[in-house]
């Protein structure tokens, strides 16, 4: 049992410092603990699933604070911000439906950080934001738990859970990553 609630510390810790640094798999941390335990402790998914939601969320709060203070110069320093029109587009959608908006750019590869960003520059406020995002955390820490179970699930070995899990994520990010390549230059060259 120690060894399980150790793992979910560890995880608590990766997803929030991956939630502020975009570049750590937090998905894949996410699966591939919750694959663990279902091999090894099955009861401490619910404990995986909300050390996953908290990391994400803190992590979230640091960035949206990064974001409100150190404004768009600290977006460009930091390369954040790349497309000022579709930012627009996003901030627009955030200002009628913000917890809709929160909860899918947490479950889109690469979709939280220009929602962040858009909602620290309609400049959103922090209670609203705090709130809004609780529930988006949660959801995108159960989605990807749950494609963990899965993974645990069909195979026998906890390693093989894990892998599988991990390369899961992995494939559905660059599924995702495409199709939204495919479709930014379809809807720019539709606008011009």
């Amino acid at each position: 049992m120690i060894g399980a609630l150790s793992a979910s510390g560890w995880l608590f810790l990766i997803v929030a410092f991956g939630a502020i640094v975009p570049v750590v798999p937090t998905g894949a941390a996410v699966s591939g603990t919750a694959a663990l335990a279902f091999h090894e402790q099955p009861f401490l998914i619910g404990v995986v699933v909300t050390a996953g939601a908290a990391g994400a969320y803190l992590g979230d709060l640091v960035m949206y604070a990064m974001c409100r203070f150190g404004g768009e110069q600290l977006a460009r320093r930091l390369r954040w911000l790349r497309d000022e029109e579709h930012l627009n587009g996003v901030k627009e959608r955030l200002r009628a439906r913000q917890v809709p908006v929160l909860l899918v750019s947490r479950l889109i590869p690469g979709g939280r950080v220009p929602v962040l960003l858009a909602a620290a520059f309609a400049g959103i406020p922090w209670h609203t934001f705090v709130v809004a995002n609780l529930p988006a955390c949660a959801l995108w820490s159960v989605v990807y738990a749950a494609i963990g179970l899965a993974g645990g699930s069909i195979f026998g070995e906890p390693w093989q859970g894990v892998l599988a899990a991990v390369v899961l994520i992995l494939l559905i990010n660059q599924l995702v990553t495409r199709l939204a390549r495919r479709r930014s230059p379809s809807t720019s060259d539709a606008s011009g």
